[in-house]
């Protein structure tokens, strides 16, 4: 059996392993399509936190079931899409129906290793139904799902100015989830080829480029002074995390959705006299799964928009993530087929 594992910062390598048995509690797939993400990314640059090397990495995934319980529901053969976060089932954060932040939690191709073979081992209880979605779209899931979470941590209103900080997949699954939850979104990014991106496919019908304008000055604009009322962070870059309180409005709330390893910090005045109220994302629950399934179905949500590049399981290595790295090459989302 092949695998790809990224066994150094700037390093990927394939692999040979053997298939994996079935295992009591385990259903065994075969993969079909599995994404690059951001943390894969990260990884290879050297600045993913919670990795070890070497690591297969992968978790954004749509797979074939070849042998499983099937008096859970599903079948040899079904398509599926998994849930890549392995809880303990125990811990508090378990017991209060948050396995997405469990103490215990092992994320399939960070702590562990993930996807990126031909065959995997996962808990039954991870497998979530494919609805009659293709293979594409339910290696997007996972994306999404992030998307959705932070969104429904922000509780969000019909009518706010919400602000995404980071034009990045993350990014765009929650300026998706934020229009859809009728919200006035407002796209941030130093990447123009990826802010006309947003206007174009996902109708986003305001943009800052703070590299070519005054920020401040467009984003009171845009909120008749207002500031936004959400404000959210896709992009894990230290300096964007330290700044985004500056953007948010009196009452209003900041979510940290990109991840970094440094502290971060905010002038306390600044914070105080807002009321803010800070908090952070992580990953997604299987109510957001089934979020994104259902606005995948009914077409709320444009899968088309986001698979820019494409590549074979065999013909991935080291270079291939360079290329995807690149600015120049305008990568959304980049797919890896296995057949």
């Amino acid at each position: 059996m092949k695998a790809i594992a990224c066994t150094g910062p700037g390093v990927i390598q394939h692999l040979d392993e053997t298939k994996p048995a079935l295992q009591a509690g385990k259903a065994l797939l075969r993969v079909k399509r599995i994404g690059i993400c951001g943390t894969d990314l990260h990884a290879f640059e050297g600045v993913q936190p919670y990795f070890n090397y070497p690591r297969i990495i992968g978790h954004e995934l749509s797979a074939v079931i070849e042998e499983v319980d099937t008096s859970l529901g599903f079948l040899k053969d079904e398509l599926v899409t998994i849930i890549p976060y392995f809880n303990c089932g125990h811990c508090i954060a378990c017991r209060k129906n948050k396995p997405n932040c469990c103490v215990n939690l092992n994320v399939f191709g960070v702590h562990i290793d993930g996807g990126m073979r031909e065959y995997i081992l996962v808990p039954e209880d991870k497998l979530v139904k494919g609805e009659g979605l293709s293979a594409d779209e339910l290696a997007l899931v996972e994306l999404l799902a992030i998307g959705a979470h932070a969104v429904g941590r922000a509780a969000i209103e019909h009518g706010e100015f919400v602000l995404v900080v980071g034009a990045g997949p993350i990014g765009m699954g929650i300026m998706e989830f934020a229009r859809i939850k009728g919200a006035e979104v407002i796209a941030m990014d130093t990447n123009i080829h990826r802010l006309q991106f947003c206007v174009q496919h996902l109708n986003v019908k305001h943009i800052i480029n703070p590299v070519k304008e005054n920020l401040l000055t467009v984003l009171k604009s845009i909120t008749q002074n207002d500031m936004a009322t959400v404000v959210f962070d896709a992009t894990g870059n230290l300096k964007a995390i330290n700044n985004g309180i500056n953007y948010l409005a009196h009452g209003g709330r900041y979510v940290l959705v990109g991840l970094q390893k440094e502290d971060f910090h905010f002038n306390h005045p600044e914070f105080h006299k807002r009321e803010s109220t800070l908090m952070s994302s992580r990953n997604a629950l299987r109510s957001d799964f089934e979020n994104v399934i259902v606005h995948l179905k009914n077409e709320s949500i444009n899968p088309d928009n986001y698979i820019t590049h494409r590549t074979l399981f065999n013909e991935m290595d080291s270079e291939k993530f360079k290329y995807w790295l690149n600015p120049e090459h305008k990568v959304i989302k980049a797919m890896i087929s296995f057949d």
